[in-house]
């Protein structure tokens, strides 16, 4: 029944997200590749043929699918884009994430069910990525990720009889108080960036705390990372889609000046992934 839910709802979720990312893009058509991202609910054929016909994509489209990743997967998505388009610049990778986290609710009174209850919300955003500089948006610079496998068990997404069932640790935070700092120093090293040149902070909302926690380690004033508590209060952790939530709204109020953004976010494994784009 839950998965019954998830096909028939994710494919309206996707196709309005799409149609609000390429509002101004003349040619849906001459989109050359496909990326379909989720990770509450799978089928075959699944998402990605669904929007095809929808949306009378070519039948010829490239496509790839990130299942299973959880909330840094958009991320993981456009790095897959990104190495796409730097093959070819002829490329158009449309991304869509897209998750009903909601449907994964348990009647239970265990604090990973509550907590996931109580967290989770459903969403969808759509990203396209060209290997050329015709479009208006953000340039891509570096992707860079680290695992903390000390984490595993803190954050898992698994399958059941029952549903997807969440396990949330209380120890999500301390992980990401000993390990965000060097994290933001081995990004800026690989990237070749110092931490002057960060000009706007994306983090992905996973919570209060974890917020409240990369706020304090890396020493941000809470002006910095507001967007990122006014998508959380707005539309809660929707997994995926959220970090993209967070970066449209950043591009939306550049103000013309050249910038930098320092993007993150984190899920299963305990997974620390980040990006850093530019405006100029």
């Amino acid at each position: 029944k839950r998965m019954e839910l998830y096909n028939t709802h994710a494919t309206l979720l996707s196709i309005d997200a799409i149609k609000d990312c390429l509002n101004n893009y003349s040619d849906p058509n001459e989109i050359t590749w496909l990326i379909t991202v989720s990770c509450t609910g799978m089928s075959a054929p699944g998402l990605d043929i669904s929007i095809m016909q929808q949306l009378n994509l070519p039948n010829n489209i490239k496509r790839s699918s990130v299942n299973f990743m959880g909330c840094y997967a958009a991320i993981h998505a456009l790095k897959m884009a990104d190495n796409i388009c730097r093959a070819s610049q002829q490329e158009k990778v449309l991304i869509v994430c897209t998750e009903l986290c909601t449907i994964h609710f348990q009647k239970s009174a265990d604090m990973d069910s509550v907590a996931s209850g109580l967290l989770f919300a459903d969403g969808a955003a759509a990203v396209l990525v060209a290997g050329d500089n015709t479009a208006e948006g953000l340039q891509i610079n570096n992707f860079y990720s680290e695992v903390a496998l000390q984490g595993q068990e803190d954050m898992a997404w698994h399958l059941s009889g029952k549903g997807f069932l969440m396990r949330l640790s209380a120890y999500i935070p301390q992980l990401l108080k000993t390990g965000i700092t060097p994290l933001l120093k081995n990004a800026l090293d690989d990237a070749g960036y110092e931490r002057k040149d960060i000009t706007h902070w994306a983090i992905h909302p996973g919570g209060k705390k974890i917020l409240e926690t990369i706020e304090r380690e890396l020493e941000l004033e809470r002006k910095d990372v507001q967007v990122s508590y006014e998508v959380l209060r707005n539309y809660g952790n929707m997994s995926s889609p959220t970090i993209l939530f967070v970066l449209k709204d950043i591009m939306q109020n550049l103000n013309g000046s050249e910038s930098k953004i320092f993007a993150a976010a984190f899920g299963p494994g305990l997974t620390m992934e980040t990006l850093i784009l530019s405006h100029e």
